[in-house]
This record gives C-alpha cells, sequence and structure tokens, in this order.
C-alpha cells in the first residue's frame, strides 16, 4: 500500500456482541463490557472439604444435584484431604468444615471427621437421616476428640408434608430423631432452612420451635435461612456484580460476608483433589484455583457465578452460626 493512501477503517466490535451467555462469558467483564466484581482473600480461616455429591435423598432443589449414586463429584478418602488438613494447619486454619450431598453416605467419611476433629473444631452439613442414624456407633466415639463437632440439619420448613414432598415421606421426623440423638450425646446442633419471599422469618422460626417444644428439643437452636440457590449449571438471571457495585463494601472488614475472602473449598475432580473458591461454585471449573490451598489464595475471585449475587445482596454464608 502507498503510504499516502489511507488505510481503511477497522471495524470495532462492541464488547457486547463477543461476550459470550455468562455460563462461558469473559472471566473478569460482565455481558455488558463493564469489569466486574471480585474478591481478594484475606486469610484461610475455615477449610470446606466436599465429601461428594452422593446422597441418600433426592431433592429436585439440591444446590449440588445430588442423588442416591450420583458420581458429579465422586466421594473422599482420608488419603485424599490429609496432605490438605496439614497444609491449612501450617496456614492458622480455624476450622474445618464438610459438605456434600449427604457426608455419611461416603463409607470414609467418619474417619475424615475423626482425623479432622483430631485438629481444628469441625462443623458437617447433614440430613441427618438414614446414613447417620446407622452410624451412630461410629459416631459417639468422636466426643472424645481434642476439638468439637457441629452439625447443621436440613429441615426445609416447619411443615411435615411440605418438608416430605421433596425429601421423602418420613424425612422430617428421621431429622428430628436425628437431631434428638445428637443433642443428648452432647454434640451442638443447629438448623439450616429454606425461605420464602415474603415471609416473616420471625413467624417461621417460633413454628420451628413449636415442633421442638413437642419434640423436646432446645428452643434456642440458631438457624441459617438460605434461599433459592438453584440447581448446578443452572442461570436465575440475577444482576451481574461489577467493580462499581462493590463501592458498597469499600473496606476489608464489610467484605468479610464473602466467604471467598477466607474460606476454600476441596473438590475431588476424577483422581485428583482441587481447590475451589468456595461451597457454592463448584459447577464451574473457572473456580479451580490450583492443586494447593496456597497456591488458591493469590488468585482474585471474580464475581461471576449467579450464586455470587446471594453472598452480595443477602450476606449468605454456608458457615457455621456465631
Amino acid at each position: 500500500m502507498p503510504l499516502t493512501e489511507a488505510r481503511p477503517a477497522r471495524k470495532r466490535i462492541p464488547a457486547v456482541e463477543i461476550i459470550e451467555p455468562r455460563a462461558r462469558d469473559s472471566w473478569t467483564h460482565t455481558r455488558n463490557g463493564d469489569p466486574r466484581g471480585y474478591i481478594d482473600a484475606d486469610r484461610l480461616k475455615e477449610l470446606w472439604i466436599h465429601t461428594g455429591t452422593a446422597c441418600n435423598l433426592a431433592c429436585p432443589f439440591c444446590l449440588e444435584g445430588s442423588h442416591p449414586g450420583d458420581g458429579r463429584i465422586p466421594g473422599m478418602k482420608l488419603s485424599d484431604v490429609k496432605p490438605f488438613i496439614h497444609e491449612a494447619l501450617d496456614m492458622g486454619v480455624e476450622q474445618f468444615s464438610f459438605t456434600g450431598g449427604e457426608p455419611f453416605v461416603i463409607r470414609d467419611f467418619v474417619n475424615i471427621l475423626n482425623y479432622a476433629s483430631q485438629h481444628r473444631p469441625c462443623f458437617v452439613l447433614t440430613n441427618a437421616t438414614e446414613p447417620l442414624l446407622k452410624r451412630r456407633h461410629q459416631v459417639l466415639p468422636l466426643l472424645d476428640n481434642p476439638y468439637p463437632i457441629h452439625f447443621r440439619v436440613s429441615l426445609d420448613f416447619p411443615d411435615r408434608a411440605r418438608h416430605d414432598k421433596d425429601r421423602g415421606d418420613g424425612s422430617f421426623e428421621q431429622a428430628l430423631e436425628g437431631i434428638c440423638w445428637l443433642l443428648a450425646q452432647g454434640f451442638k446442633v443447629s438448623i439450616a432452612r429454606q425461605t420464602d419471599p415474603d415471609e416473616i422469618p420471625a413467624q417461621v422460626e417460633e413454628a420451628f420451635r413449636a415442633i421442638f417444644r413437642d419434640w423436646d428439643i432446645p428452643e434456642n437452636l440458631a438457624f441459617t435461612a438460605f434461599p433459592d440457590l438453584g440447581t448446578p449449571g443452572s442461570e436465575d438471571g440475577s444482576p451481574e456484580i461489577t467493580e462499581t457495585c462493590m463501592d458498597k463494601y469499600p473496606t476489608k472488614e464489610s467484605r468479610a460476608h464473602f466467604m471467598c475472602t477466607y474460606t476454600r473449598m476441596l473438590v475431588k475432580k476424577g483422581d485428583q483433589v482441587r481447590v475451589y473458591a468456595c461451597t457454592l461454585v463448584d459447577d464451574d471449573p473457572q473456580y479451580d484455583l490450583g492443586g494447593t490451598l496456597a497456591e488458591s489464595m493469590d488468585e482474585r475471585i471474580m464475581l461471576r457465578h449467579h450464586r455470587c449475587f446471594s453472598c452480595y445482596r443477602f450476606g449468605a454464608s454456608c458457615s457455621a452460626p456465631g
């Protein structure tokens, strides 16, 4: 082309035309091309261990898509988690927490829990039904370990029929039986429940306490209420979080309710254990932060997953209530 000839103008493609839908879009920018909000980790206070997605129940709303025999996330073994437990201890971890699926379905879970509670307090999410009740003889000796174990039991609604509609006939009473047994042995117990959009929380929790009175369960159990978080790979249309949105939380202290500031989660992928940002994003491989806890803490977490909006709006945390 002669030097005197004008170059043809380049066509500028608007960002919105080249960014794909959120499930596959830019890690750093929203569909509108705005820089995403993000979190930089503070320190590792809590290590979550995903025991696997197998469960004795098949709840259609399950955020993990769990059901009997499910293998989306394989079951953990003690040999899988031991190196990470010790790496976490070296990093000053304060608690080990466990989720599933139903942890007590996993053959090696009691061994894992026994090992972890030799080193730090533990927190277990469970439906407290048949898998736990069948292993009471294995769970009871854990009371003698150096650190306490706190169980959070899922009771969706203070209504047996509504709870059992999705979890199966008899699961409500089995969970209450499990709660009674755990409390009678001296374990700490709290309740995970679901929320309705127009509920009055105090009324819902009073309805639970009326049931507790009938079962001689203490009325002061703590509740953690969860919004509908959707099933794996789903998209609920939540607003995307931009850098400007994060002006609402300008300080390190104000961002402390985001789990990714202080937690990581171990997830088994095939034969390998990987470190994910938190308990709610294991359906998106971009939240795989590496093969060690140390390298995971250096990664900036972009708030891209639609469940990030629950943390942003509600402060939704999977951690134990204070």
